[in-house]
């Protein structure tokens, strides 16, 4: 039962990741369609990031009430009805409009998900759950490819994948009574150990930012999140205008980043056998610095750019799963998903300004700056780590 629970989860997550990039591949189409301007793009993203901000943030008292089973359930059927929706669109708007519930849904299924896994499977699990939703967000802009290349246009595109939403919602509806199983059995095995599990409140975001420690792993989110989504959306132009690098090729490389992350999370599921959390967050930030520093040394643009990525890509992939794994064996278990739930928030806030900051620097300064715009992050990300050692270590 405990591994059809897991497979469950496993599904999950690569219907998570599923419609994360199908927007980019779709929106040549759409926004001809609609008839608006090619940055409205944006729009959407930002009403979606919002919604997921929110979401995560009220994840600590939906979970509390209903459980992670029910809220992930549900927050995956509001996924699937909002890109059903996208689906049937009639204009600009309406997408709008539906990127509230898409956030929501989306912002539930991540919080309520994570934390579950961080506090009932191994940290080798969290790694390679998160290697699924990397292969999720790989297959999507396929799906959108073959019903655009069938001349079904991206409507289909978004129809696929709400079915695909759809039927995991009535999985994980029937997958119910395991989730509570698998918590009746921590219960218990905690009871026995003469541990209480008194009823608790949830916790507000001022009571978060109240734990000591907790101001230093949400920095550590944000700083992740920024290095992370700046190195996927200005790579490719880093390579063009600041290393002269053609179009073609540098569009076929930009992918060697999520490569890295991908390959890099598989590889780390093994790795945490040996390396606990704190250990795995280090040599992650161990190979982010060293990819950093490939871009700067005075080599050939290819040998900066290929080394500098796939490092870069090898050491993210670690750092996220391993700090949502940590949370509770710094916190405890009973405050780990209003934790997770802020950190969430903060991950989203930090994909939803940083990346745009960065494309002001590149506009009014240099795009030459790029690594040195993520060294920052990375520099603050790891101070944030050992001073967290420090306090909850």
């Amino acid at each position: 039962m405990v591994n059809l629970l897991l497979a469950v989860i496993y599904l999950a997550f690569i219907s998570l990741g599923l419609p994360d990039a199908m927007l980019g591949a779709a929106w040549p189409t759409m926004y001809h369609d609609f008839g608006v301007p090619v940055s409205f793009a944006g729009g959407i993203s930002m009403v979606i990031s919002a919604g997921t901000i929110v979401s995560a943030l009220l994840s600590d008292r939906l979970t509390l009430r209903f459980g992670a089973g029910r809220v992930t359930a549900v927050s995956v059927g509001l996924t699937a009805a909002a890109l059903l929706g996208f689906s049937f669109a009639p204009n600009y708007w309406t997408l709008i409009a539906l990127a509230v519930p898409y956030g929501l849904g989306a912002g539930g299924v991540d919080a309520a998900l994570n934390n579950y896994v961080a506090v009932h499977y191994s940290s080798r699990h969290m790694s390679w759950l998160h290697a699924m939703w990397g292969v999720g967000a790989s297959i999507g802009p396929y799906v959108m490819g073959f019903a655009l290349g069938q001349g079904q246009g991206w409507s289909w595109g978004y129809r696929y994948v709400a079915i695909v939403q759809i039927v995991l919602t009535a999985l994980l509806l029937f997958s119910l009574p395991l989730w509570r199983n698998r918590s009746d059995e921590r219960r218990s095995a905690a009871e026995a150990g003469g541990q209480k599990d008194p009823a608790r409140k949830p916790m507000g975001l001022r009571d978060v930012l109240s734990i000591p420690g907790a101001k230093e792993i949400l920095v550590m989110f944000f700083c992740y999140c920024a290095v992370e989504q700046t190195a996927m959306l200005w790579s490719s132009s880093y390579m063009v205008l600041g290393c002269g690098i053609d179009k073609l090729t540098a569009a076929s490389w930009a992918s060697l980043f999520l490569i890295g992350v991908t390959a890099g999370r598989f590889l780390s599921g093994f790795m945490t056998m040996k390396f606990d959390d704190p250990a795995m967050i280090r040599i992650g930030q161990a190979l982010v610095f060293a990819g950093v520093v490939a871009m700067l040394l005075p080599l050939p643009a290819h040998m900066n750019v290929i080394g500098g990525l796939m490092l870069i890509g090898l050491g993210c992939a670690p750092i996220y799963p391993c700090v949502i794994h940590s949370t509770p064996m710094y916190f405890g278990e009973d405050k780990s998903q209003a934790i997770v739930g802020v950190q969430m928030a903060c991950a989203y806030i930090g994909t939803l300004l940083m990346p745009p900051l960065f494309g002001l620097i590149a506009n009014h300064i240099d795009v030459r700056l790029f690594p040195w715009y993520l060294l920052v992050f990375l520099l603050l990300m790891m101070a944030m780590h050992e001073r967290l050692r420090r306090l909850r270590g």
